[in-house]
């Protein structure tokens, strides 16, 4: 129990950098997910297209190999960021093909006329999608995006392995291997802490699924 007593100053740090690692993600896997959906059900073919090649392509591959391509590939190319900036961004990236699924599920159980009869008073697609369409598929969307968010944050300990320091994995292992504590009580403390993370998200989204019910 020393590993956890002697650094909770460390670990409390590590844990607000990695909530911040989350919200962030969120949010961005959030409003990015949700263009991508708007490309999957648009009725322009180029973007369509481009929707579905971003979600079969980042779908389809590892974290770590988006988390490679975005953190050492981008300054190659002349884009340098810290590793924090990158990390987030590969997970934006990551996540939001994900959320892009859940929210295209969410628009196909819309029923069709709504959608006609918005097109027939004069509703042009955004319009269309931001004001009858996009509302009513949120609310149908939660449970499997309240599953895509809640394993981006079990994902975000990914991001230690990619220089972000200061997290809660990097800083686990910054204290089993460069300081020397026993790596079971440390681990131990850090899953503790995904879980205070994990849990309020998960009764938060029961929360807001009760209510989905309602306002349907």
């Amino acid at each position: 129990m020393d590993a956890i007593t002697d650094n909770l100053g460390l670990f409390g740090h590590a844990f607000l950098k990695s909530l911040g690692i989350c919200l962030w993600s969120m949010v961005g896997s959030l409003v990015l997910g949700t263009m991508i959906a708007g490309c999957r059900v648009s009725p322009v073919a180029p973007l369509r297209g481009f929707g579905t090649l971003y979600v079969n392509l980042i779908r389809n591959c590892p974290l770590t190999v988006v988390l490679f391509f975005i953190a050492f590939g981008l300054p190659e190319i002349g884009f340098n960021s810290s590793y924090y900036v990158f990390g987030v961004t590969a997970l934006i990236i990551y996540t939001a093909a994900f959320v892009c699924e859940a929210l295209r599920a969410g628009i196909n159980s819309v029923p069709a006329g709504q959608a006609e009869a918005a097109r027939a008073i004069g509703l042009t697609f955004f319009q269309n999608m931001s004001q009858v369409i996009l509302p009513q598929a949120f609310r149908s969307s939660i449970p499997p995006l309240g599953s895509v968010l809640i394993a981006m944050f079990k994902n975000s300990a990914v991001l230690g392995a990619f220089g972000v320091a200061g997290e809660l994995f990097s800083s686990g292992v910054q204290l089993t291997s460069a300081q020397g504590y026993a790596a079971t009580p440390v681990f131990l403390a850090i899953g503790l802490f995904y879980l205070f993370i994990t849990i309020p998200a998960g009764l938060a989204l029961q929360v807001l699924e009760r209510k989905a019910v309602i306002l349907r």
